[in-house]
């Protein structure tokens, strides 16, 4: 099993090449565990219950708890969550440290530490379990059956070792518990090497995937992502009965920025442009790089009052902003298209936004038009 380990850990190390930082994680979980089994065999040349047996002993547990503890994180991150896992990491300090002053006690400690390594599990596979943002692979299910098996026989040496202490008197006793132990952990260590490298693959994709669909520049989606996800919305829309406004709007002067300030600062403030509209509109908002300096949002359940209002509350922003994080004004050129009907399309809205940003454009810039806005502009 050990040997498994180790070769398991060189080849994660040498087959993953650059990887992200859910995958760093991985890989120094397996080889903090890997440490922590080496130790633990190593024992075996030293005097039993020496300071020397002592000390390796305890690190072997704090590398095979912190090693859980690490594989906890990175899999928190390939479920995109926040990488925390504090549970797990105060589990793995408590057993060391118990560990260690309750060396002395064999039973103590083969069930203090069998008994936190349990739970320390269990709380990796419901936190694996637990519903996701994003869509995950079915990694996550072969590591919850792994883990299910080695919380099993882990607790049955505990259990053992603590209260049937003359059964179980040492780690390498040859008892059917400790042969499950190590025939279930060579299973269960080929089943994680197989679900780590496919979570790492299934993290690729997703990368990959938003590569394709953002804009590298401001994160916001690109007009082919968007003009497909808007497609769905007013499909969606039209079914429910709900009100949809799309508006197209155009940064003010940008190429002016560009030519004073630098194409430096004419990205940053495509990024800021990109923040303020995603910070006043709300997570139901479909916010796009059109193209150029040319933005589009969709925002659903809106009718005219609520996007006049997300327009105003995105001067106000940029007004703030933009000396505060750029040195200078930032304003905008906009048009306004309301969904008509049950045949009413993402492009005919945009034809529609397109001519009144336009028009917007004509009649001075820095404004928003929509139909009502334009007609009383006229008269």
């Amino acid at each position: 099993m050990t040997l498994n380990l180790v070769a398991i850990a060189a080849a994660l190390l040498a087959v993953m090449g650059k990887v992200s930082v859910a995958a760093r994680r991985a890989q120094i979980g397996i080889l903090l565990q890997t440490l922590g089994w080496l130790l633990l065999m190593a024992t075996t040349l030293v005097e039993a219950e020496s300071l020397a047996d002592r000390i390796m002993s305890t690190l072997a547990m704090a590398g095979i708890a912190g090693g859980l503890t690490y594989s906890a994180i990175a899999f928190d991150m390939w479920c995109d969550r926040e990488a925390v896992a504090r549970a797990p990491a105060i589990i793995a300090i408590v057993m060391t440290v118990g560990y260690c002053i309750g060396y002395g006690n064999y039973a103590f400690r083969v069930g203090w530490a069998n008994g936190l390594l349990t739970l320390q599990v269990a709380i990796v596979v419901i936190a694996l379990c637990r519903p996701t943002d994003v869509p995950v692979g079915r990694w996550r299910w072969l590591l919850v059956a792994s883990l299910l098996m080695q919380m099993a026989v882990t607790a049955s040496r505990g259990v053992l070792g603590a209260f049937f202490t003359d059964l179980f008197p040492n780690f390498f006793t040859p008892h059917p518990a400790n042969v499950l132990f190590a025939l279930a952990t060579n299973v269960t260590v080929v089943m994680s090497l197989v679900g780590i490298l496919l979570a790492h693959r299934d993290q690729a994709e997703r990368e990959l995937e938003r590569l394709a669909c953002t804009d590298g520049i401001t994160g916001a989606l690109n007009r082919r992502a968007w003009l497909e996800r808007a497609a769905l919305v007013v499909t969606d829309s039209q079914r429910l009965h709900q009100p949809l406004c799309a508006m197209l709007l155009d940064l003010d002067h940008f190429k002016e920025i560009n030519d004073t300030y630098g194409h430096e600062a004419g990205d940053r403030a495509l990024k800021l442009f990109v923040e303020g509209m995603q910070t006043v509109g709300g997570k139901r908002n479909l916010v796009c790089r059109y193209g150029g300096e040319e933005f589009s949002v969709l925002k659903r359940g809106a009718d005219l009052d609520d996007i006049r209002a997300y327009d105003q509350r995105l001067r106000a922003w940029l007004a703030e902003a933009g000396p505060r994080e750029l040195g200078m004004p930032l304003s905008y050129s906009a048009g306004i298209a309301v969904m008509l009907g049950q045949r009413d399309s993402v492009e005919a809205m945009l034809r529609r936004a397109d001519s009144l940003l336009y028009s917007a454009k004509m009649l001075g810039r820095d404004r928003t038009l929509d139909e009502q806005a334009l007609e009383a502009s006229l008269t």
